[in-house]
């Protein structure tokens, strides 16, 4: 599956829904259902700058395709960094760099978290980017 067949695959489940309470407790379900981060990659260099809820990412290259886990301490944000990783996890670093993450605003989602959240979320999406870079310069 392509990055854009995952993200419209997003924005179909998203669809379901016909409120944000709605909306906001399938992205906690989905938060959820992220695999717990060890606790020796809780540490200040994994930690994401500009976000209100503390966020750990790391990012693992293998075969060509980079590998993202995370881990935070808000349950909203927790399924934000899910739904992330559920399009950019698995990819290769070109494919990352060129994505239109288009399914963010489709869904509501900026507009309906609050600006020091959306500014996280731009945060993680950014280091994501940075992992797919750095990755792409050492596969060189």
């Amino acid at each position: 599956m392509t990055i854009e067949q995952k993200q419209q695959e997003i924005i179909e489940e998203f669809a379901v829904f016909d409120d944000w309470l709605d909306k906001y407790q399938y992205i906690v379900d989905l938060g959820n259902l992220l695999e717990d981060l060890p606790e020796e990659f809780l540490t200040d260099q994994n930690l994401i700058e500009n976000c209100q809820s503390k966020v750990w990412l790391i990012a693992d290259y293998s075969d060509g395709k980079i590998y993202f886990r995370a881990k935070s301490d808000a349950i909203i944000v927790k399924g934000v960094v899910s739904l992330l990783i559920s399009v950019l996890s698995g990819r290769t670093p070109d494919e990352i760099l060129e994505s239109n993450l288009h399914f963010i605003d489709k869904i509501g989602l900026t507009e309906h978290l609050s600006p020091t959240r959306s500014n996280g979320l731009a945060a993680m999406v950014k280091q994501m980017r940075l992992y797919a870079l750095a990755f792409r310069e050492i596969r060189g």
